[in-house]
Formats: C-alpha cells, sequence, structure tokens
C-alpha cells in the first residue's frame, strides 16, 4: 500500500483587507506572513511543496521551501476561482450593487455564479483535475499545498464526494487554516480520508 499524505494550508491575510480577491494579485499583509509562520510548527518538514502561482501564496511556499530544503511545484491548477466583476469588491459592496445575487451564490454556486466569472462547474473540475495529476506524481510523499479557500473546499469536496455548491458552502476556511488529508492506493483502488480540518 502506498501513502500519500497531503496538508492544505490557505494562504494568510492579504494586503489590502477583506474582499472577493479571486485571481487579483496581492501579497501578503505583515499579519498575514505572520499567520502563515505561526500556523508552521517548528521543525515540520515535507517531501514536496506545492503552491498555488498567486503571490499570496507563493512567496510563503518560497521561503518555507527555501528553510526547509524541500522541492516546490508552482501549480496553476491550484489558482483561486474567477469571482469575474466581483473582483476587488467587498462583500458589502456586492450586496448594494447585486443585491440578493451574494446570498444566492452562497445558496445554490452551481446555479447563481457571479457575471463575467469562472464558473462553479468548471472549478471543480479544475481542481479535481490538478489534484489527481499531483496525487499521482506525489504518490508515497508528505506534501504541503499552500493555496486558497476556494480551491481547499473543492478539494475536500472530491475527497468527501460533495456536490459543487455544497463543498463551496460548506466549510470555514479562515486564513493560514490547515487541513489534512491521507491518500491510501491499495489493490482495490485508492481510499481517501479527511484526517482534521481547522
Amino acid at each position: 500500500m502506498t501513502t500519500t499524505t497531503f496538508d492544505l494550508i490557505r494562504h494568510g491575510e492579504p494586503a489590502g483587507g477583506h474582499m472577493y480577491r479571486g485571481h487579483k494579485d496581492d501579497p501578503l499583509s505583515e499579519l498575514g506572513w505572520q499567520q502563515m509562520r505561526n500556523a508552521i510548527a517548528a521543525g515540520e518538514t515535507w517531501d514536496h511543496i506545492l503552491s498555488s502561482p498567486l503571490l499570496r501564496c507563493r512567496e510563503f511556499a518560497t521561503e518555507l521551501s527555501e528553510k526547509i530544503d524541500a522541492p516546490l511545484s508552482v501549480a496553476e491548477g491550484f489558482k483561486e476561482i474567477c469571482f469575474g466583476d466581483w473582483e476587488g469588491k467587498t462583500r458589502e459592496q456586492v450586496e448594494q450593487e447585486y443585491g440578493d445575487h451574494q446570498a444566492n451564490f452562497w445558496r445554490d454556486a452551481e446555479n447563481h455564479a457571479p457575471p463575467n466569472a469562472e464558473t462553479i462547474q468548471d472549478f471543480h473540475q479544475r481542481i479535481g483535475q490538478s489534484w489527481q495529476q499531483w496525487s499521482d506524481e506525489l504518490a508515497g510523499k508528505k506534501v504541503l499545498l499552500v493555496c486558497h479557500g476556494g480551491v481547499i473546499r473543492m478539494v475536500l469536496g472530491h475527497v468527501l464526494g460533495l456536490t459543487p455548491s455544497n463543498a463551496m458552502a460548506g466549510f470555514q476556511i479562515p486564513f493560514a487554516c490547515r487541513s489534512q488529508i491521507r491518500l491510501d492506493q491499495t489493490e482495490f483502488g485508492t481510499l481517501s480520508c479527511l484526517v482534521k480540518h481547522g
């Protein structure tokens, strides 16, 4: 049996405050750097680090990779969902401009995508393909994935068999939140298990 362990961590607070950030490429704030460094225990190591290409993930992943001497791969497929016309806007601004659309998105993302956004179905498929690719490529290793709240929701959705809408609405993932998933490759196929979250 081959066992692969994935530790997933959401980026810390980005510069610019709370907003629908999506593909908007802000770096971490000073607090965000502190949150990320505090989330990693002294002496903790991984065989490989994966990161979203966006600065709020990649800059910390690069620092950690150098610190623990672990190889780093930047994975385009683990980029956050694109929120389209909502990008750069706060929840309050979106509510003022789009009314009930925001509440409907969080209740049923499959049928209420933001204007000009990546659909939740496409996002779910993209994350599923990346998850399969890297799970195969890094089989047997202990891996850290530095990514985004939406990405973690979709990965957990794949592991737990949730619909994209339920995965998007079903988890609280604060800044620097960690989750762990174990993949056991057996003669009967791959068994996926959520070991811990939060």
